[in-house]
């Protein structure tokens, strides 16, 4: 009996080593488990962040396109106008030198507010053209945000 309870106390003493080693093991993977769900956590919160401040640029980027529109909206009026300008200008041009060819004076007017209207139309027309880009710029980065919030999400 001395000898049998010997060897079950050996059994027990192995068993609660064993027991002891699988609660500090047990003990280190919660552990890691809660490291794990902190550092998720905190990645899940610097993800939301740079999500909020993607669709902050986004909406930015969104009223600065809708500012560059509305310039090159007036910029096209402006254009429209200078051009109704520059064809009345050549029609008063066209009558001087049918009607008055002694006024040298008005014709050089004249021909000083044509070239004045043609590099003020063509400065309007790269200016347009130069909105037109900016905003086609603009468009592209926001579907570059988009897509970034896209993948964020996945």
């Amino acid at each position: 009996l001395k000898e049998e309870n010997a060897v079950l106390r050996s059994k027990i003493n192995k068993l609660q080593i064993l027991s002891e080693t699988q609660a500090d093991k047990m003990r280190k993977l919660e552990k890691k488990l809660e490291e794990n769900k902190i550092k998720e956590e905190k990645e899940a919160q610097d993800l939301e962040a740079m999500v909020q401040h993607v669709e902050q640029n986004l909406q930015l980027m969104t009223k600065r396109a809708a500012k560059a529109e509305q310039s090159a909206a007036k910029l096209r009026q402006e254009n429209a106008q200078l051009q109704a300008e520059l064809r009345n200008s050549r029609l008063e041009k066209e009558e001087l030198r049918a009607g008055q060819a002694g006024l040298a004076a008005a014709k050089q007017n004249a021909e000083a507010a044509l070239q004045q209207l043609l590099r003020v139309t063509a400065s309007s027309r790269a200016s347009i053209r130069q909105l037109v880009a900016g905003a086609e710029s603009l468009q592209l980065v926001a579907d570059l945000l988009k897509s970034i919030d896209r993948i964020s999400e996945v």
